[in-house]
């Protein structure tokens, strides 16, 4: 099981071949890497399956390949496109391929990727996120690690060259790879990430993330949103790539609605603003694992995350339904509109 969703094995992938699973949506939530935090969010699983499957659908039609074969309608149990599912899915079906372990050597050889490669062969998990950008918004940690300039932006710095304190629209996209196994992600080079992807191409990796960004991008709009950032994930069979895990979610991806953000971010400043002290010793503890045998930096955390008051869960949750009702164009949920939702959450 990940932080919020269930992994099950129908069928297991092998060397030479993909294998059949399921992704079971849980109501859990995760914000910093923390994992599973105390309490769960209702209807965030349905939300996000939902939107995942309407978004990997979008994906097939415009010819992107993906991992996805449908959900499980909740009353049938088959597997079925999302419009035929009679209520909320919590279950998706998709391909499965190999994830082999990452080996840790310690904090002067760092990851072994070799072995890792060595491992999956030709049918395996890149493991690489692969990020787009289409808007600077307030917490995007690209405010710490790039200036206005590096991207046309002169005329919008401050004095001292730094962001302004409101977001910003790239003038194209942009495009950045990650690491995706590690304990702490490490945004890299491009030199860096064609290392870590193995055999597959870090080129057709981006290429695939703009397809992505643009379909994801052309819904939202039509919904009335803005599709500020996101991720994919990508499987490589046999020198063909295709998007996996789930993407164009309110937790994969950043929206704003009427100037307003709606994504996960909601969760994280709650918790910046209400309890700061495990925030600072998340802070702390992954900064403090640097040099060590260990690259699990939970175990140095001596805080644990307070659960969210009722009256949080409620707007949260209520923020997650409608959105995904606008967001796929069906009410799939009892819950508020989307301004509704906001007005309510931004009270917090």
């Amino acid at each position: 099981m990940t932080s919020v969703k269930e992994f099950r094995v129908d069928e297991p992938a092998t060397a030479d071949g993909l294998g059949r699973g399921r992704f079971v949506f849980t109501d859990a939530y995760s914000v910093f890497d923390w994992g599973q935090m105390p309490d769960a969010i209702p209807h965030k699983g349905a939300s996000l399956c939902a939107m995942g499957a309407f978004n990997f659908e979008l994906l097939e039609r415009e010819g992107v390949p993906t991992h996805y074969r449908g959900v499980a309608d909740p009353d049938s149990g088959r597997v079925v496109p999302l419009d035929e599912a009679t209520a909320p899915p919590t279950e998706m079906a998709i391909d499965l391929t190999q994830v082999p372990d990452l080996p840790y050597e310690g904090p002067h050889a760092g990851y072994d990727y070799d072995a890792f490669h060595a491992a999956g062969g030709e049918n395996y998990l890149v493991p690489l996120e692969v990020v787009f950008r289409n808007r600077v918004p307030v917490g995007s940690s690209l405010r710490r690690r790039r200036e206005p300039a590096d991207f046309g932006l002169d005329d919008l710095a401050g004095a001292d060259g730094e962001w302004p304190d409101e977001p910003v629209d790239l003038p194209e996209p942009v495009v950045e790879f990650s690491t995706k196994y590690e304990q702490q992600d490490r945004y890299l080079t491009r030199a860096e990430a064609d290392k870590v992807a193995g055999v597959a191409d870090v080129e057709a990796l981006e290429s695939l993330a703009r397809d992505v960004n643009r379909v994801v991008t052309d819904r939202a709009e039509a919904a009335g949103f803005v599709h500020e950032d996101g991720k994919i994930e990508c499987l490589s069979v046999d020198g063909e790539l295709r998007v996996a895990d789930v993407v164009g979610t309110f937790d994969e991806n950043r929206f704003s609605y009427g100037g307003r953000g709606i994504s996960k971010e909601v969760v994280r400043q709650w918790y910046k603003a209400n309890d700061p002290d495990w925030v600072a010793a998340v802070k702390e503890a992954k900064e403090s694992v640097a040099g060590r045998e260990t690259d699990d930096w939970r175990e140095l955390c001596d805080e644990s995350p307070d659960p969210l008051p009722p009256a949080v869960v409620e707007a949260v949750s209520d923020l997650y339904a409608a959105g995904a009702n606008a967001y796929t164009g069906r009410e799939w949920f009892d819950a508020p509109g989307v301004e509704a939702a906001l007005d309510a959450a931004e009270g917090l």
